[in-house]
């Protein structure tokens, strides 16, 4: 006695998917990452040995590049629920996919709380070491002390933990969780770990994993943020938090004053003091204001020398001489060329040059 089941012409199957997986991995991995789990769990879990399945087709079958999948795979084997299994060449990409058994996973890691006091003393010492070792790469230390700035508190070690697990779980940069952080407490107002997370995971999901493609995001989804975030790398000052008062500024500039981001960043570019700030580029943008400038142009305009007003009647009673040609008409004013700030820098050269050479014959 046999028994065996109807097949259809077309998939209309089921493939179980466990919920250790859907509550627990899916939320830690990106889009793509997902789908190829996915697919490849389908394909596992059919067993139709008449179908022969790698990863050009898995590629092929979600319309996505190789690469892509076989990241997935590293991703994946990283978090501990696949193997890959290299039949002959360990550099091929066609290796076989075994998928462990989530609950078996589960239990096994359930029994480590039954561990004795003695076996758990060398994992929290592996811990301690992780975390000096982190400390001792520049990034990293950079990272924790701008946080702490972020913060307004220092980060206890179990917090530089759970951090530093954001790093590999995410595959995300110092730069971009640091930036994460400021972004949770100065557009948000909110310092909880856990909020931070969900920031990071939510890039993660989104594929924004350097900090260019957050930037272009936040000029899409945040544009108020993004405009604050580039006036202050304009100014070089993106490598501090935003401090309360300056926003209100900024804020300032673009709806009372009604400027443009070109005129604010010409602004920016005309703080020359050793430590820009955002009040002294207010102190500018307020001048214009008073004066009626609107755009960069109005700026050149009242940048440009006035003109001397001839007398008619003076002029008239001169005799005028016939103009004698030499070969200096054909020279034209340099001044012609270059703005005040141009003149300015070379005149500043000139003085730094002149100092040099005045030192040498000392």
């Amino acid at each position: 006695m046999s028994f065996f089941l109807e097949t259809t012409d077309m998939d209309l199957g089921d493939t179980p998917i466990e919920n250790i997986f859907i509550n627990d991995y899916m939320p830690m991995a990106n889009g793509t990452y997902v789908k190829v789990y996915l697919i490849g769990f389908k394909y596992a879990h059919d067993r139709d040995f008449k179908i022969e399945v790698n990863n050009e087709t898995i590629a092929k079958h979600l319309n996505i590049p190789l690469e892509d999948v076989l990241r997935a795979w590293d991703f994946w084997q990283s978090k501990g629920i696949i193997e890959k299994i290299h039949i002959d060449d360990e550099r091929s990409y066609n290796y076989k996919v075994k998928f462990l058994n989530l609950k078996q996973l589960y239990i096994k890691n359930n029994i480590k709380l039954f561990t004795t006091e003695k076996e758990q003393i060398p994992a929290a010492k592996l811990n301690t070491e992780d975390l000096i070792q982190a400390n001792k790469v520049p990034e990293i230390n950079n990272m924790f002390n701008k946080i702490d700035q972020i913060m307004r508190r220092q980060t206890v070690p179990l917090e530089k933990q759970k951090i530093l697990n954001w790093i590999t779980d995410y595959n995300m940069n110092p730069d971009v969780i640091e930036k994460a952080f400021s972004y949770g407490v100065e557009r948000k107002g909110i310092r909880k770990l856990s909020y931070v997370e969900g920031i990071i995971r939510n890039w993660y999901d989104d594929g924004l994993t350097n900090m260019e493609a957050i930037m272009e995001s936040f000029k899409n989804k945040d544009e108020k943020y993004y405009r604050d975030q580039k006036i202050m790398k304009a100014l070089g000052l993106d490598k501090r938090p935003i401090k309360e008062d300056e926003p209100p500024i900024i804020d300032k500039w673009f709806e009372e004053y009604g400027f443009s981001m070109d005129l604010v960043l010409e602004a920016c570019e005309r703080d020359k003091n050793p430590v820009p700030s955002i009040n002294y580029v207010n102190g500018i943008l307020k001048s214009w204001y008073e004066k009626g400038i609107k755009t960069v142009e109005d700026i050149e305009v009242l940048d440009k020398p006035k003109e001397k007003v001839v007398n008619p009647k003076k002029s008239s009673v001169k005799k005028t001489r016939p103009a004698t040609t030499t070969r200096f008409h054909n020279f034209e004013q340099r001044s012609d060329k270059y703005s005040s700030d141009d003149l300015e820098k070379m005149a500043r050269r000139k003085r730094e040059a002149y100092s040099q050479r005045t030192k040498g014959e000392l």
